[in-house]
């Protein structure tokens, strides 16, 4: 558990994804009667529409969005690092045309980064570092983690006294040895938390496995560890039992607008002709208001017919299933059953997705 300035977080936690300080088709009231105790919204996207400076305007992005509680801002690297052919890297930062504005050109250093996120006043911001694509060559995961450690050194300077916390990101893509590096170089540099980077980009599941082992065994077990963009229900089960605090991914709420849930079985995917006439809820064993009320015949006509209700229903009922899985997981841990949570868990899915 840790605590901010808008609320204490219980660990570990999944965070949703509220890109454009929104989470796409839900209101704030849906997402505290949901429970979600804090969620993510990114730089990259809030400098280029509406503008940082706007939402300091308003008082910060919890006033602007009228969400009261805790929220994380990624730094946006790895959205800059995603735009390939239309970014250029140097020492200082990162030059980039916008996709948004008629490919209008940026400039975003690791100052600026901190400055950005500063006027949007998210509780946790993260320092700008270089996301490498997979695969990448040693020499070259090497180089850019060098610069991603003399840019995280920029940022924990340029940072103010806002009551922000800041989290460093470790890289070194698939190579132990140099995420433990970047873990340790991090540490001396002394952040408030620590977050895994570049991870589930293409890599197989062990080596992901391999990855955020050797990345927490350097991190202090008294700051947050968070394990940016993963993932499926099984990830977060993972990531847990090798010592991860928070996550994030657009998974559970991207499926849902494409009609496919979560489900303590496996996948429900609902648009198949197979629930047409299906009395069931989408998940017998959910409580959440999506399968109190509607069957899953209802849910798949909604699909058909194109209603902005399906997309609402399924989202509703996603991040229900993951928020409850991590309520699940911290009583778990509480009571020393933890490994016979994840057994049972493992062991229901082994079933076929439908």
């Amino acid at each position: 558990m840790f605590v901010t300035s808008h609320g204490k977080v219980n660990t570990p936690v999944f965070m949703p994804v509220g890109t454009q300080a929104t989470v796409k088709t839900l209101l704030p009231d849906d997402l505290i009667a949901l429970d979600a105790e804090i969620i993510l919204s990114n730089t990259y996207h809030l400098f280029l529409r509406p503008g940082h400076e706007l939402i300091r305007e308003f008082g910060g992005i919890q006033k602007f969005m009228s969400w009261n509680r805790p929220v994380l801002t990624d730094s946006g690297g790895f959205q800059v690092f995603s735009l390939a052919d239309l970014r250029t890297i140097s020492e200082d930062g990162v030059t980039f045309q916008s996709h948004i504005d008629g490919g209008a050109k940026h400039v975003i250093t690791p100052e600026y980064a901190i400055q950005i996120q500063e006027a949007l006043g998210a509780d946790i911001i993260m320092a700008f570092d270089e996301c490498i694509p997979y695969p990448a060559t040693r020499d070259y995961a090497q180089e850019s983690l060098a610069r991603t450690h003399r840019w995280a050194k920029r940022c924990r300077a340029a940072k103010k006294e806002t009551g922000q916390a800041l989290f460093g990101i470790l890289q070194g893509g698939m190579y132990p040895d140099l995420r433990r590096e970047s873990g340790e170089a991090l540490v001396n540099i002394g952040f408030d938390g620590y977050a895994l980077g570049g991870l589930s980009v293409g890599e197989t599941k062990p080596m992901m496995h391999e990855m955020i082992e050797a990345s927490v065994a350097v991190l202090p077990e008294e700051k947050p560890r968070y394990l940016m963009g993963v993932g499926t229900p099984e990830d977060l089960l993972e990531g847990v039992e090798r010592g991860i605090d928070m996550f994030d991914c657009v998974m559970p709420t991207r499926n849902a607008r494409n009609g496919t849930f979560f489900t303590s079985f496996g996948k429900v995917v609902i648009k198949n002709a197979q629930y047409e006439r299906d009395p069931q809820p989408i998940d017998p064993e959910c409580d959440c208001l999506v399968c109190r009320n509607f069957s899953r015949a209802y849910i798949r006509h909604l699909f058909n017919a194109g209603e902005i209700a399906a997309l609402r229903l399924g989202t509703i009922h996603n991040l229900h299933f993951y928020l409850n899985l991590m309520s699940n997981i911290r009583t778990a841990i509480e009571r020393g059953s933890f490994v016979q949570l994840k057994k049972d868990f493992m062991k229901k899915r082994e079933r076929v997705d439908v």
